[in-house]
This record gives C-alpha cells, structure tokens and sequence, in this order.
C-alpha cells in the first residue's frame, strides 16, 4: 500500500520539487528508488536528491575574488551577502574553503576565508 503523497505524486498532484536558483541542490534532479515488495505489499517508492559531488578547494573550478579574514560575531549569510551579494549563496564559501559545517568558517578570529565562484554559477559584486 503506497502513502497518499506517493500517489499524488504519481497522479502528478504535487509539483516536482525544484530548487531556487542560488540553492547549492539547482540542476540536481531526484531519483526515486524502489524497495523489493514484502509480504505486506508492493515496494515502497523512496525519491532522493542525485548525489552532489563538490570540486576540492584550490582547483580550477573557483575563481577566488577576494579574502575576508574573520573577525569576532561575523557571520557567514552577511559575508556571502557582502562579497557575492546574496546571503543565501554561504554555501559556496563552504564549499570553496572545504567546510562541512558553515560556523567552522567563522569560530576562530583571525581566519583567512577564499571568497571565490564556481565556474558556471551567474552572480557576484565586486568589492
């Protein structure tokens, strides 16, 4: 028996999900898999983002466009938003200066960040 979300999705109901055009998941698709059917029914659909593969920082694929050296109650929204000029672009920081968690960009004063841009991604002000 599939959840009444699976079916409207199914009867297409419920609009695919898509991803805003500054959110690190735009152009990634969903996929849907299905587990093996049990004693009790049919399998269950399960939909799941594509895997995201981020390039290692350093390499071509970021163009640094400037450095910001972290001082005491910066945030990381505020500096995407000053230095690329949308708060909601902070991933890209992450994933430029290989942070898994965005506050281990900012939790010691001192700290050199790489401001730069992905090739491909549209945006950015200059400083």
């Amino acid at each position: 028996m599939s959840s009444p979300l699976t079916a409207f999705l199914q009867l297409g109901l419920v609009p695919p999900v898509s991803f805003p055009t500054d959110s690190r998941y735009y152009s990634y698709s969903t996929l849907t898999y299905t587990t093996p059917p049990s004693q009790s029914g049919p399998g269950q659909s399960v939909t799941y983002l594509a895997r995201r593969i981020v390039p290692q920082p350093g390499t071509p694929n970021y163009a640094t466009v400037a450095q910001h050296t972290v001082v005491q109650g910066d945030r990381l929204d505020l500096i995407a938003a000053k230095y690329l000029g949308d708060p909601l672009l902070f991933w890209l920081l992450c994933d430029a200066n290989g942070a898994l968690r965005p506050e281990d960009l900012i939790a010691t004063p001192g700290t050199t960040i790489a401001i730069t841009m992905p090739q491909g991604v549209p945006g950015g002000t200059s400083v």
